[in-house]
């Protein structure tokens, strides 16, 4: 058996210093020091470990694996994701999430310019202001130039717990009569690249959210 590994292509600067991967570090190591190197050793180990230790580390081994990272699906049936694959992929991560009871504003994530709101268009971040404090706070950055409207949304949003799409903990879908969860469109923002592609103003970039 082996665990394939999941990886961001690109993730904000300050991710590996957050106290999610700083905890996933002192698991790692702590398991690291206990596990003997010989294979002998190792199965006589395993199997002396108590239920719970036993379930632990094979959640730490498999987390690894774990992958709920959104991306654009490949239209013209390559070697990328399909919009089936994905929507696979994302309710299942969805159903885990729902199990483990994660909650992205308690793990410390928060919206900065840097880790969302300068990466993503001045509509989405009207948006983001508009959900999280109304329509009133909205109108008071909407004339701004792109960068001085991230500083002042993430002033605005700090403190209100409020998740992009991706990081919210996602209802569970009601099963058809078959048995089958019915197909779910793909979130709004993994489909508008075109219909934004041409508000590049003040030097937008394109945006890589993900859940891990």
């Amino acid at each position: 058996m082996s665990v394939r590994e999941v990886h961001f292509s690109a993730q904000e600067g300050g991710l590996k210093e957050s106290a999610s991967a700083k905890a996933i570090e002192e698991r790692e190591a702590s398991w690291a020091a206990d596990v003997p190197k010989d294979e002998s050793g190792l199965w006589d180990w395993l199997a002396g470990l108590d239920g719970a230790n036993r379930s632990s580390l094979l959640a730490h081994c498999v987390s690894y694996g774990v992958n709920a990272l959104h991306e654009k699906v490949d239209r013209y049936g390559g070697t990328g994701v399909s919009a089936h694959g994905l929507r696979q992929r994302l309710a299942q991560a969805d159903r885990l999430a729902r199990a483990v009871n994660l909650d992205m504003v308690e793990a410390g994530w928060r919206p900065t310019v840097d880790n969302y709101l300068g990466r993503v268009t001045k509509a989405r971040i009207l948006e983001a202001v508009r959900e999280a404090k109304g329509e009133s706070s909205a109108q008071l950055i909407d004339h701004m130039k792109k960068t001085d409207m991230t500083k002042e949304a993430e002033r605005l949003l700090d403190g209100t717990g409020w998740l992009p799409e991706p990081l919210r903990l996602a209802e569970p879908t009601v099963e058809s009569a078959d048995g089958e969860n019915p197909a779910e469109p793909l979130p709004d923002f993994l489909a508008d690249d075109e219909d934004e592609a041409g508000d590049t103003s003040d030097d937008e970039q394109p945006h890589t959210v993900a859940a891990e």
